[in-house]
């Protein structure tokens, strides 16, 4: 395996490796496994459609694209409540 180089603000560097010493990992090891748990847009996208198909056969739950995007605000508009506390 080969290495990789990232230039981010020292800031960054120092946070996440403080992030990474707290959870008993080098900054190395901690992006590495950062990396693999997150998911692409393209692998969100495809959760969440199979999401939609799950509910659509278990429960007949369909949302319009309408009711997507005002659903999709209100989760939004309790988040930015919940995080501006």
């Amino acid at each position: 395996m080969s290495d990789a180089n990232v230039r981010i603000p020292e800031e960054a560097k120092e946070r996440l490796a403080a992030i990474a010493a707290a959870e008993g990992l080098s900054l190395r090891a901690y992006l590495a496994r950062l990396a693999e748990t997150m998911l692409t847009p393209a692998e969100r996208a495809e959760r969440a459609e199979k999401a939609r198909a799950a509910l659509k056969e278990w429960n007949g739950y369909a949302p319009t694209p309408a009711e997507q995007d005002g659903l999709d605000s209100e989760l939004d508009r309790r988040l930015a409540r919940v995080t501006s506390r």
